[in-house]
């Protein structure tokens, strides 16, 4: 139906709007210039009329007169004199031709029952001829009044051919507001149709579809390529989505391999804990299996548990349900803390922890737990992406009100493409170190809860450096 597009609606609207204010027009301009020209005529009869009555006035006896008067009238070409008798009958015209009956004079009646003695009358004579008649009366014995009469024809055919050329250029007006409307659909229209098409395929999950820009620099381009954007962006987070699913799964499947391959081992070699409490284990070297094995085991649960938190955080996070336990704190503490759970894993790695604790203690409002995830997750990703033989420097200072740590590393470091995209959820710069792509999300959301600012700048194979602000306790 055409009125459910907008092209239909503006074109039934608008079009009919102009349609209505048109014939408005041409039926105003027809009866003004039909007035216009009416009183025209009109004035001139009364003239006539008149000059003839000023003339007639001043004789005694004007009955001869009246007759050479019309029979001389000038006017002939555009108008009829008549003398009207005192019973109301046509007794002689300028034309020569007096009606053999009487004729209806309606203009005669009223001016014989008005106080000015005058009357008009427009109407058709019996040949469908429109004319105008004036009537003034005379105090004459013999002839009443005298009537001028004029023909309505090339008046009306002047009316009818300025009417014409008004409902031609109503018509002009017509074509021009369908033309123009041709072009606000192919220019406005047409491009939101293409963008409703684009986002078809967007919400059937096709995100390759774009909307070509249009030429010109308005709204209409604006949204074309704000559109252009937001499918970029629908695509990109659909592939991080995907990559986020590839390495959640491939972080739980690896753990899980490893916790079930080992679990079976030790069910298979018969051994209990107890066992090995009790040294009736079968050999050493059962019991060094069953050792290594619970290792494994306790070290890919705690990475699951890890992950798992992370996911809860960052759900908690989406949907505004992550709360904060504030509290005075230590935050120096936290961070010692934090680097005291790493310590043995980074000499394992022949990575040194550079870090020298200051003697004072910095006081911040804020959920240490959380604040010691955040140390945690940093550190944590310093070690993993350094090299062995590398460093982690941390440092700690106070700038105004404010606590400043910086967490430095040597390791691969981030492109500089991939570096404003790597605090986004579920993104990875590096693919090759596991990682849910969360972390950082999760800590940065928790800093900037906390009033502070998580910022990070990297060079990609020298480094990176991670500086988080936070407020000090007023």
């Amino acid at each position: 139906m055409i009125r459910k597009s907008i092209a239909g609606r503006w074109f039934v609207n608008s079009f009919s709007v102009v349609v209505v204010f048109l014939l408005i027009v041409n039926v105003s301009v027809y009866f003004a210039l039909r007035n216009y020209y009416y009183s025209a005529v009109k004035q001139y009869l009364n003239t006539q009329a008149n000059i003839t009555y000023g003339v007639l006035s001043y004789m005694d006896d004007y009955a001869p007169e009246i007759r050479r008067a019309i029979e001389e009238f000038d006017s002939k070409n555009h108008a009829e004199l008549m003398a009207i008798t005192a019973d109301g009958r046509v007794d002689i015209t300028s034309s020569g031709f007096s009606p053999s009956s009487g004729i209806d004079m309606p203009d005669y009646e009223r001016a014989r029952i008005s106080e000015d003695g005058t009357g008009d009358f427009v109407g058709f004579m019996p040949n469908s001829e429109r004319y105008m008649a004036m009537t003034v009366m005379l105090s004459g014995d013999v002839y009443d009044a005298i009537r001028v009469v004029s023909s309505l024809d090339r008046v009306d055919a002047q009316v009818y051919a300025a009417t014409l050329i008004i409902a031609l250029l109503s018509a002009a007006v017509m074509f021009l507001v369908l033309f123009l409307g041709m072009y606000f659909i192919k220019s406005i229209v047409s491009p939101l149709r293409r963008i409703g098409n684009s986002a078809k395929k967007l919400a059937a999950g096709d995100f390759s579809g774009r909307v070509p820009l249009t030429k010109n620099d308005d709204e209409i381009g604006e949204l074309c390529r704000i559109f252009n954007s937001m499918a970029d962006e629908l695509e990109n987070s659909e592939k991080i989505k995907n990559d986020f699913i590839s390495s959640v799964s491939h972080e739980l499947r690896t753990p899980l391999t490893a916790i079930r391959g080992w679990s079976e081992t030790i069910l298979e070699s018969g051994e209990s804990s107890e066992a090995v409490k009790s040294g009736i284990c079968a050999d050493e070297e059962s019991r060094l299996t069953f050792s290594k094995g619970m290792r494994v085991i306790v070290s890919e649960t705690s990475r699951l548990s890890v992950l798992v938190e992370d996911l809860l955080d960052f759900s908690k996070i989406q949907s505004g349900r992550l709360k904060l336990q504030k509290t005075n704190m230590d935050a120096l503490a936290e961070l010692s803390d934090a680097l005291s759970i790493y310590a043995e894993k980074a000499k394992k790695e022949q990575i040194e922890l550079v870090y020298e604790e200051p003697d004072s203690i910095v006081v911040i409002h804020g959920d240490k737990n959380r604040i010691r995830q955040v140390f945690i997750n940093i550190i944590d990703n310093a070690v993993k992406y350094s090299s062995p033989g590398g460093s982690v420097t941390v440092d700690a200072k106070i700038s105004g009100t404010r606590l400043i740590i910086t967490i430095s590393d040597k390791g691969c470091g981030i492109s500089e493409k991939d570096l404003p995209r790597i605090k986004t959820r579920f993104f990875k710069a590096n693919n090759s170190v596991r990682g849910s792509g969360i972390g950082l999300a999760v800590a940065d959301e928790i800093i900037v809860m906390h009033g502070g600012a998580l910022d990070i700048e990297s060079v990609q194979g020298k480094g990176t450096t991670v500086k988080i602000t936070l407020p000090l306790m007023k």
